[in-house]
């Protein structure tokens, strides 16, 4: 059987390696650019398509901007509103990539797609199930954003760059003549380029933000602030008010529409809640489980004890208080270096 895979392709240098090298392993390879929301920037397109003209493969542009808007967008824009701090990648990867792209790319005949990410797949033998395993790179591992893929996602799942440092992936980039070889790295949420996500929820509801109160651990109230949504939990920087001490967010309330400020103690705590779980490792989460649990993207995994509660919801304890458990973001399982599953913080403590 021909093997022929469909590489995602944003335009920068991960994705376009990818391409590069699994058409060196001998893959029919072609490539395809989304398409996520109006002003999306022309540039990812063209030098996409560049990359694919250099290497003499097929480019495809896919509009998923409905998609985006009602499953990324719209969730992001939700949950902001609603006091929690979403991680917009993992629902993007979840929808788009992992969902409709690999749904097209089946539908065009394609047997893998492949990503630029920074993770690894492998198949256990003995298990008889795919693994999702962390970046050898781990500066750059990004298996946080992929813990909810299936057994059938994975198995479709082509990942080359894992295992390469970021400079010898641009080197592979530049042997090869890849024009998007010194292309910086995207570090901003790709629909909030200047970071200031207040700024872009009020533009997409067409309203601004109601000031508050802050209040302190006692509900007094001890200052205003400029709505909840500018927010998140454990943030001491940026409350537009001097205290004379360090304060940091404690708790956002969006329906009393108050800002709950104390001392960095405040924000350490042992323990999570957590629903719409997925698993990768097993079918059925067999608890107690002791695992390493990742509550962010940047956050070191911390030994904890995870409990099953009720269909899809878990409880996580860990054996040391974390700093800043943030409903809306996602916690990962890992043992050692492979994620067994992961769901979305509801509430913390």
């Amino acid at each position: 059987m021909e093997r022929t895979v469909l590489v995602a392709m944003s335009g920068g240098v991960d994705s376009s390696v990818a391409a590069l090298l699994l058409k060196r392993q001998g893959y029919e390879v072609a490539g395809a650019t989304f398409e996520l929301f109006n002003g999306c920037p022309e540039g990812n397109v063209r030098d996409a398509r560049a990359v694919c003209d250099c290497l003499g493969i097929r480019h495809y542009v896919f509009d998923y901007r409905a998609l985006f808007q009602k499953r990324v967008l719209e969730h992001f824009v939700d949950s902001y509103l609603t006091g929690k701090t979403p991680n917009p990648c993992v629902a993007c990867n979840r929808s788009v990539k992992f969902g409709a792209f690999l749904q097209d790319a089946m539908r065009l005949g394609y047997t893998h797609i492949s990503t630029g990410h920074y993770a690894g797949v492998a198949y256990d033998q003995t298990a008889g199930r795919y693994c999702l395993q962390r970046s050898r790179q781990t500066r750059k591992d990004q298996s946080y954003v992929l813990y909810h893929l299936s057994q059938e996602q994975l198995s479709r799942l082509l990942l080359p760059v894992d295992g390469y440092t970021k400079d010898e992936v641009r080197a592979f980039a530049a042997e090869a003549g890849l024009p998007v070889q010194a292309k910086a790295d995207s570090q901003d949420i790709c629909f909030v380029p200047d970071g200031d996500y207040a700024a872009f929820i009020e533009r997409y509801t067409g309203q601004a933000s109601e000031p508050g109160n802050f209040i302190d651990d006692e509900g007094r109230v001890i200052g205003r602030h400029r709505g909840v949504l500018h927010y998140t939990i454990g943030q001491r920087r940026g409350l537009g008010v001097a205290f004379g001490t360090h304060r940091y967010v404690r708790r956002l309330d969006p329906g009393a529409n108050t800002v709950t400020l104390s001392d960095e103690s405040s924000v350490f705590c042992d323990q999570l809640i957590a629903d719409d779980l997925r698993l990768i490792a097993f079918d059925v989460l067999e608890t107690p489980l002791r695992a390493c649990a990742k509550i962010r993207y940047a956050h070191t995994p911390a030994p904890a004890t995870i409990t099953m509660l009720d269909e899809g919801r878990i409880h996580v304890r860990f054996d040391t208080p974390q700093r800043a458990i943030t409903p809306g973001q996602a916690v990962v399982f890992y043992d050692d270096d492979r994620v067994l599953g992961g769901a979305t913080i509801v509430t913390a403590g």
